[in-house]
């Protein structure tokens, strides 16, 4: 195992930093080492490392979550409250039943594998568009109309609300019936996740403002609980319906708007953090893929991606319409919401690991969506965020790049 996790942070560091050299983002360099040195290509990971892969692939997940959690501002959502509802929802439900239609037909699945397949694709990506935000913010690009927080609150929630639905899947297509009461769960977790993880956020907050701790051991019992979080989801007393993931984002929430100083220094912690955590996710996904099963579903995989996106992108402009947006700040929007990569990362092996008899192409289209999608979103935002910007300072900073 110290053999797998060396080649994981050396290689995939390596490979990782030549990508973003050549601009193209680093987490498709390490899931193709994963499939390089996976027991499909040279079969250099041990099988103890393979056999915890969906575990460690789960911690990597709820680093993302914390770290989308602290940086929720509650006041800029209450500013942006309809749009990023909307936003949080509806372009995910496009593409789910515009996937599930499509790989239905194509495939000749069951509708339960289709909408499987469906609810692991319809998640845009945090790792590809949060940071990327981020930096928007702080440069106060979009700030007049708040378009890189819509855009963060609406993609975060968008995420949990698609692995929610996702676990709703999973339980159809192993027993292959439909459930409506496991649809009824969905708000149900949701809110539940959110009234749980809060009331426990508000107590950390105290605990942390009363007993002296280095920021680090905080980090550890914020991990800690989150990891207890996602394990309870799946074992609430009297069948509760419970959403593990609604549970850490809305811990991370409570300490920002109530311990905003600590939520910034835990935010930093957490960007180290997920640095591992990022090596180890991506590279674990791409050992996952068998690549045999690729050239069987090529040109079906590509025909249902498109599908997908051009619905999710008529769901994300029926979310923001009507809106006082300019047409360029819609189009930023909807490309905003293209990249996929972290969420079908970390549960697109899942059906696979559950014995889903199409499991192996459903983890294949998961990557093959992270491969196409990720660099072209994260291009696509980075060459059109000046379209947020008012005419004058877009015209004054075009000035200053020419002068440089």
């Amino acid at each position: 195992m110290l053999l797998t996790i060396a080649l994981i942070f050396l290689i995939g560091l390596l490979v990782s930093e030549l990508f973003n050299h050549f601009k193209i983002p680093g987490l498709i360099g390490l899931i193709l080492v994963g499939m390089v040195v996976g027991p499909y290509g040279l079969g250099l990971l041990d099988e103890t490392t393979q056999l915890i892969s969906l575990e460690l692939r789960q911690v990597a997940l709820v680093v993302i979550l914390l770290r989308v959690g602290l940086q929720i501002d509650l006041g800029d959502l209450k500013i942006v409250g309809r749009s990023a509802l909307k936003l949080s929802f509806v372009p995910a439900l496009f593409e789910v039943l515009g996937v599930t239609l499509v790989a239905h037909f194509l495939f000749g699945w069951t509708i339960y594998e289709a909408l499987l397949l469906a609810s692991i694709l319809a998640a845009v990506s945090p790792a590809v568009v949060v940071p990327r935000m981020l930096q928007l913010i702080q440069k106060g690009i979009g700030k007049e109309r708040r378009i890189p927080e819509l855009i963060t609150a609406g993609a975060s929630f968008d995420d949990v609300f698609v692995i929610v639905l996702f676990a709703s899947a999973l339980q159809m297509a192993q027993t292959q019936t439909f459930s409506l009461s496991l649809f009824i769960q969905v708000p149900v977790s949701i809110l539940t996740g959110l009234l749980l993880g809060g009331v426990v956020g508000l107590f950390l907050v105290q605990l942390f403002r009363r007993v002296h701790l280095r920021d680090s051991s905080k980090v550890l019992i914020l991990l800690g609980v989150s990891a207890f979080w996602v394990y309870l989801s799946d074992r609430m007393p009297f069948q509760i319906p419970f959403s593990g993931f609604i549970a850490v984002i809305s811990s991370g929430a409570m300490i920002l708007r109530f311990y905003p100083v600590l939520a910034k220094r835990l935010v930093i912690k957490f960007e180290k953090v997920w640095v591992m955590a990022e090596l180890m996710l991506f590279v674990l996904v791409g050992a996952a893929v068998d690549l045999s099963v690729i050239p069987t579903i090529g040109v079906s995989a590509l025909i249902i991606l498109f599908i997908g996106l051009i619905a999710r992108s008529l769901g994300t402009f029926v979310s923001i319409t009507p809106s006082p947006f300019t047409p360029k700040e819609k189009g930023f929007v909807i490309f905003s919401y293209l990249p996929k990569a972290t969420v079908q990362a970390a549960i697109g092996s899942i059906p696979l690991a559950y014995g889903i008899q199409s499991g192996n192409a459903i983890l294949a289209i998961s990557v093959l969506a992270i491969i196409l999608t990720a660099p072209l979103g994260a291009f696509l935002i980075d060459h059109t965020s000046h379209w947020l910007q008012p005419k004058q300072q877009a015209s004054t900073n075009l000035v200053k790049n020419e002068h440089l």
